[in-house]
């Protein structure tokens, strides 16, 4: 049985904490690989709602969840994130999450950073969340990341701060920010050591054990490929790379061991932030799918930008991050609409191309092609078989794989966990 790497195929928020949390259900082991608490999943599990942001969304279902040296950590928000989760129910300990302890720590002073470069952007503004998510990669990238194994060395730790604070105090002064004190860094950190020590430990060992074993990892990335640092609508994306070949890297396991690929997409199109979205809608078709959709940010709490299924963007997304097979989320958003428009293409200069260009002014200048097609009158939430769906709905579906190069393997009609139709279990190959 091989494993199961689960993406967002589109701008991320496209449903993969619920995705997760059903395939969970086949799985031993699941494994967070990238990205920090920046990202979120909500999960609806009868009258419960879970929203995680850093902890892997199989521990709902009791799995082992592992959190990879690929995710940037803030202690204080995964410990928060640890309490919260718990007063709902869950069992969470060193039985059930690990963590890598090569995995470096976002500080207080990224987050500073992250918030006063952003706010000297002005109007050209990225929107991150603020939490210091990029600097702390950069830090990482920089050699100079504080990691979860370093808490366990005081005199580490105090040697890490000071070069730390070199650079990012002399950043901080240059954007008028207030600086930070060595001594309180320290002793923040020495408080929080053997509160996440007792989690830590090489967990490519323990992965290396799980495969060797035959049990089922299901590696579940945060964010989407239109917002991988390589691959996205860059600059506006998010500060790692989110592509499945990530997981491998991520997690501390071979790219053979990745395997089934699974893209998340929404039947429609949503954006958070800015940063080019062709096929947005500004009318009231738009607002009528962000309020169907219920469509605001599970960490941010921002109202999503809404519009059409982008089949040239998901099709782009397919191709660069290895996607075999798509779950198309909330379909019944779309129930009763009278018109459904595809876009297949961009118009760029006169020519109509396939793909997003790489440059920021030739993204933002690209015009959607789009093709119609015809809505239907029936209800698609809660179908849970191929009959229970409309006919024109069916045709939507299937016309999506086609313009995606990718087939729907999985289909979801509500937020509800069995909700779901599945064509193609991913465990199974």
């Amino acid at each position: 049985m091989p494993n199961v790497a689960v993406i967002g195929a589109q701008w991320g928020d496209e449903g993969k904490g619920k995705v997760v949390d059903w395939l969970a259900s086949r799985a031993d082991v699941v494994v967070r690989f990238q990205g920090g608490h920046n990202a979120g999943h909500t999960l609806v599990v009868g009258e419960q709602t879970y929203k995680l942001s850093l902890l892997p969304s199989g521990l709902v279902r009791g799995k082992l969840g592992i959190i990879g040296n690929g995710v940037v950590i803030d202690p204080e928000a995964l410990l928060a994130e640890i309490d919260r989760v718990r007063a709902q129910g869950l069992a969470v300990g060193p039985d059930t999450l690990r963590i890598a302890d090569n995995a470096p720590l976002i500080l207080p002073l990224h987050a500073a950073l992250d918030r006063a470069r952003e706010a000297a952007r002005g109007a050209r503004q990225i929107g991150t969340t603020g939490r210091g998510i990029g600097p702390a990669y950069e830090d990482k990238v920089a050699r100079r990341a504080i990691r979860i194994a370093d808490l366990a060395e005081p005199d580490t730790l105090a040697d890490k701060l000071d070069e730390l604070l070199l650079h990012h105090n002399t950043l901080l002064r240059g954007l008028g920010a207030e600086t930070f004190e060595k001594r309180d860094l320290l002793d923040r950190l020495l408080a929080l050591a053997p509160q996440l020590l007792p989690f830590a430990e090489p967990v490519w060992e323990r992965l290396d054990e799980a495969r060797r074993a035959g049990r089922r990892i299901l590696f579940e990335g945060a964010q989407a490929v239109m917002l991988d640092v390589d691959h996205g609508t860059y600059p506006f994306v998010t500060s790692s790379n989110t592509v499945a070949a990530t997981a491998a890297s991520g997690a501390g396991i071979g790219p053979a061991a990745v395997g089934f690929v699974l893209g998340i997409a929404k039947a429609y199109c949503t954006r958070v932030g800015a940063g080019p979205f062709p096929t947005e809608l500004s009318d009231a078709t738009g607002t009528l799918l962000g309020d169907r959709g219920r469509e605001f940010g599970t960490v941010t709490g921002r109202r999503r930008r809404c519009g059409w299924f982008d089949a040239a963007l998901v099709r782009q997304a397919v191709k660069v991050g290895g996607i075999q097979g798509l779950a198309l989320t909330k379909l019944d958003v779309l129930d009763g609409l009278p018109e459904l428009k595809i876009g297949v293409g961009y118009r760029l200069d006169g020519a109509t191309v396939r793909r997003l260009p790489a440059a920021p002014r030739a993204q933002a200048a690209a015009e959607p092609v789009y093709e119609t097609m015809e809505g239907w009158s029936g209800s698609t939430r809660g179908a849970r078989s191929w009959a229970d769906l409309p006919a024109q709905a069916v045709k939507y579906v299937r016309r999506i794989e086609e313009l995606v190069e990718a087939p729907v393997t999985l289909l979801s009609t509500s937020p509800e966990r069995d909700d779901t139709i599945l064509m193609r279990d991913p465990f199974e190959g």
